[in-house]
Order: C-alpha cells, then sequence, then structure tokens
C-alpha cells in the first residue's frame, strides 16, 4: 500500500508552530534549580509547579510494558481528548469524512458532529463484523478516518482480525482500533504490528483494567509520524500532575491489574451461565469484554424495574440491531449477586 501521511493531514496543521510552553525549554529538573520561568505561585504545596508537558516518566514506562518506543506514545485527558485531536488534525471541516460501523462507541459520532464532520456509517453484520466490502465502496478522497472497536461497545466481541488486515491494507486513511476492552480479550493488542501498518493508530485508557477511571488518562500508539502531528496541536499541559503519579502507581502494580481482571473474567463467565436460565432473557451475547450485552423481553420495563429496585444498567435498545438489549457491566461479586437476586424476582 503506498500510504501517505502527508497527504492526509489538514493544510493549516501542516507548518503549525506549536506552543511552548516553559518546561518545553529544558529536559533535567534538577533539585537545585530556581523556576522563575512560569509565572506560578513559588510556595510549595506539591502542585504549585505545572506538570511535565511531555509526561516523561510515564511514557518510559509504558513503552517498556508496550515494546515501542516513547516517541510512539501520545497521552490525553482520557481517550475522548485522543480522538477529539485525531479529528483536529486531519479532517477538514464541511469538507472531509470519516467511517464508523455502528452499533459502537457513540463518541465517534459525537465528535464528528463537533468538528462538522460527515459520519458515513456501515452497519456490523448480524454477527457484529464489518462488512469490508461495504465499507470500502463508502471511501472517497476525502475519507480521513475509519473507527474500529475492539472488543466492540455495546456488543463486547472483538473484531476478526483478518478482516482488521484487509482494511488496514486497502484503506488509505487511518485506521483507528479503540482497544478500551483489550485486557479482558484473549487476543494480543494491535499495538504490536504497528511496524506493519503506517496508517494504524491503536488506543486504550487506563479507565477499564486498571481500574482509573476517575484520573482520566487515554493512551495513544502509532507511527512516530503521527505521534509527532498530535503532539503538534495537543494543550500543552493536558494531563495534570496527579494523573501522571496516580497512573504510575496504577500501572506499576501489574500483578493486581491481572488479578483483578482474572477475577472479572471468572464473574462475568458464571454471570453468563445464570443470566440464561431466567425467562426473560431472550439471547446472551458473546463477550470480550467486562460487560454482557443481553437481549430481555422487554428493555425498557426490565431497565425500570432494575432502577427501582437500586440497580443500574445500561439501555443499549436505541442503537442499530440492539432492540430491546440491556448492556450488564461485571460488578464485584457482591453486586453481580444482587444483580441475578433481582432478575430472579422479576422473572415471573
Amino acid at each position: 500500500m503506498d500510504f501517505k501521511l502527508e497527504r492526509l493531514i489538514r493544510e493549516n496543521i501542516r507548518g503549525l508552530k506549536p506552543y511552548s510552553s516553559a518546561r518545553d525549554e529544558f529536559v533535567a529538573l534538577g533539585a537545585d534549580m530556581i523556576f522563575l520561568d512560569a509565572n506560578e505561585n513559588p510556595n510549595a504545596n506539591g502542585v504549585n509547579r505545572y506538570p511535565d508537558p511531555h509526561q516523561r516518566s510515564l511514557k518510559v514506562v509504558l513503552a517498556n510494558q508496550k515494546g515501542i518506543k516513547e516517541s510512539q506514545i501520545v497521552l490525553g485527558n482520557g481517550s475522548d481528548e485522543i480522538l477529539d485531536l485525531l479529528f483536529r488534525a486531519l479532517c477538514e471541516p464541511s469538507k472531509d469524512n470519516i467511517i464508523s460501523l455502528p452499533p459502537t462507541y457513540g463518541m465517534y459520532k459525537v465528535l464528528s458532529d463537533i468538528n462538522v464532520i460527515e459520519n458515513r456509517e456501515v452497519l456490523l453484520n448480524e454477527d457484529f463484523q464489518p462488512d469490508v466490502k461495504a465499507i470500502l465502496s463508502k471511501v472517497d478522497a476525502h475519507t480521513k478516518l475509519l473507527f474500529l472497536c475492539s472488543p466492540n461497545n455495546p456488543t463486547g466481541n472483538l473484531i476478526q482480525s483478518e478482516k482488521i488486515e484487509t482494511i488496514l491494507n486497502e484503506f488509505q486513511g487511518l485506521v483507528v482500533i479503540d482497544e478500551a476492552y483489550v485486557d479482558f480479550a484473549n487476543t494480543e493488542s494491535w499495538i504490536c504490528r504497528l511496524n506493519e501498518f503506517p496508517n494504524l493508530v491503536v488506543t486504550q485508557t487506563l479507565s477499564k483494567a486498571y481500574g482509573m477511571a476517575a484520573i482520566r488518562l487515554g493512551m495513544c500508539f502509532a507511527s512516530e509520524e503521527i505521534i509527532a502531528i498530535l503532539k503538534k496541536i495537543k494543550p500543552p499541559y493536558n494531563v495534570n500532575e496527579l494523573t501522571q503519579e496516580r497512573a504510575l502507581i496504577g500501572i506499576a502494580n501489574e500483578k493486581k491489574v491481572s488479578d483483578q481482571i482474572s477475577a472479572i473474567l471468572n464473574e462475568r463467565n458464571k454471570f453468563k451461565e445464570t443470566l440464561k436460565e431466567f425467562n426473560l432473557v431472550q439471547k446472551v451475547f458473546k463477550s470480550d469484554a467486562n460487560f454482557v450485552l443481553v437481549r430481555v423481553d422487554d428493555a425498557k420495563m426490565r431497565y425500570s424495574q432494575l432502577l427501582d429496585k437500586g440497580i443500574v444498567v445500561r439501555n443499549r435498545s436505541s442503537q442499530p440491531m440492539c432492540e430491546n438489549t440491556l448492556r450488564f457491566t461485571i460488578g464485584t461479586r457482591e453486586e453481580n449477586k444482587k444483580l441475578l437476586e433481582a432478575l430472579k424476582e422479576l422473572d415471573l
């Protein structure tokens, strides 16, 4: 494939000179240095100084864990900021378009609307897999991004690797694989194949398996050339000091994360089997994530009934091919037990 990144970048971004913050002018942070450059409050309290705008310490650990270079990573205030950076770097408002594959994560459409970019939707097939031929038929010279959520939200399934490979080889824009739930799946991340595909972008998060949704840390992995473009347009201090510190602690404790993932998967499997016993349940979909999509007899009614019992789930019935479905996040053993007890009471 003759992929040319330069062709995809918005003209005004190509020549953009990024903002240079006070902390961009040096690398070493010596304890004996006097900081009189950034108009900060000089009274030390742990957060009176601006954070490292490049998150160097965090990237060192992530690069080692992922087996890539630090220059192949950009971090954001949640994955949504990363996705928005991709829109703003590549897509000319009212001119370019992107492709998304419903049912899928709703922010792709929201971001396309915010950025005034046409969202060309191509429905997944009945197995919730991409229709590659239909996707490629929607592509034109102004198609810049294609989003693949794998494992997919809200369906929970992995996208077949051979279909992703075909898209990567045939599509001349960037293919963004959203791996928010990949830690729960029995598969390798597409990060290990970044060097094979110059148009591949992988996003991940600390919000799910790592249990740090509150710190809002999104991760993007791609070629050095793609990352350099995103770094040009990201806000200078988009990842705060507290987030960087907490993320370093969280990702260092790999055994704790692994143990929690195992516990969640064990609960998921038991939960799925028990669900099949209820008459109100019509279908339990395959899941490679930390949630289960379930078709019930009346999703609106069951959602309200569970809410009355103090249990909040997600009604996904508005999504294509998801009529009368509820999405159940796998909680603790006690939370899952209470949900199953509530469903049993409703299953009359």
